[in-house]
């Protein structure tokens, strides 16, 4: 697009996440932020007012924009989507891509005839302590992964399955990281979607494990992977990371006592810290602007939807009851 004039944004749902799209739309230089769409008009019209910018129905939005976020429920993801493309509008589209995979195809096929920007909104893969972590793992041997996305009960209006909502966004860390494909999954579920436990098992043989919750009362979002070198602990809340080599375990006696020890070294690389929303949007434009491939591909958004899709079918009919897993209360009010 190269322009030197702004480019113009819209947001089409401004529910929890979308008004944070409007938010760093109105932040970024060289974007004017030129309207936002909801279905509910009151969400809009706060939205707008609190940004600077107008309510508009979707389909005028798309007329007068260069890019837009979709960040609509995804049954709505498709339709919003593909009449965005066919305007000539770059589209960054919340996760999950779509519901129906065959529908993700279309988008991607149709906005490249057309020439336009097509991302889809895994936001995890740009916190920057993902950007050291894949550093690391370029000079080492993965053997395993393990991954939590943890939290209690949500207040906004959530139709996925905490696979969809949750887990999905590990499965496309992982699946970034390692590069290889996925060639089996186990899983199982419990409190009626709101838990799962996934295992991953990649053609290298490295293995992964997945659990996502939305009813454990603390809020955790980790990676950890070990590796034949070291292992290290990601903290993506902190955006934080430990790598742990040369560990050293060790017997001795202590007052009579056989004790156990473990010396390790630990190293705490830097992390610049910055809001992965920030990062995103900002990639977003650049590659609207200059031409390029986004990040997040629609492919990669497709990868990650076939995979969770495999995990909560997988999950939803192995769901366990709540006796069996300890779980006292299941309630989302």
């Amino acid at each position: 697009m190269n322009s030197t004039e702004p480019l113009a944004a819209g947001v089409v749902g401004v529910g929890s996440m979308g008004t944070h799209h409007a938010r760093v739309y109105n932040e970024i230089p060289g974007v004017d932020l030129v309207g936002v769409a909801d279905a509910d008009p009151v969400s809009a019209a706060e939205t707008a007012a609190e940004y600077g910018t107008s309510v508009a129905d979707p389909s005028d939005l798309l007329q007068v924009v260069d890019l837009v976020s979709v960040a609509v429920p995804t049954r709505f993801h498709y339709d919003v989507a593909m009449e965005a493309i066919e305007a000539g509008v770059s589209v960054l589209i919340e996760k999950p891509f779509v519901r129906d995979l065959q529908n993700g195809q279309e988008l991607i096929d149709r906005a490249a005839e057309v020439g336009v920007t097509l991302q889809v909104g895994h936001i995890e893969r740009f916190n920057p302590v993902v950007d050291v972590l894949q550093d690391v793992l370029a000079d080492v041997e993965p053997i395993a992964a393990s991954a939590r996305r943890l939290g209690p009960p949500v207040s906004r209006d959530v139709n996925d399955d905490v696979v969809m909502d949750l887990m999905i966004h590990d499965i496309d860390v992982v699946c970034s990281l390692f590069d290889d494909e996925v060639v089996g999954v186990t899983a199982v579920g419990a409190c009626d979607g709101d838990y799962a436990d996934a295992q991953m098992e990649f053609a290298g043989g490295t293995v992964c494990s997945l659990t996502a919750s939305r009813i454990t009362q603390e809020r955790i979002r980790d990676l950890s992977v070990t590796t034949r070198e070291c292992h290290v602990a990601v903290d993506f809340m902190d955006q934080s990371m430990r790598i742990y080599r040369h560990s050293d375990p060790s017997y001795h006696t202590e007052n009579g006592d056989v004790r156990y020890t473990q010396e390790s070294i630990i190293e705490r690389p830097a992390v610049e810290s910055d809001e992965p929303l920030k990062r995103e949007l900002r990639s977003f434009v650049e590659c609207v602007s200059d031409g390029t491939t986004p990040r997040i591909t629609g492919e990669d958004g497709l990868r990650a939807l076939s995979i969770a899709r495999d995990i909560s079918d997988v999950a939803s009919s192995r769901s366990l009851g709540l006796e069996e897993v300890s779980i006292s209360d299941c309630s989302t009010t």
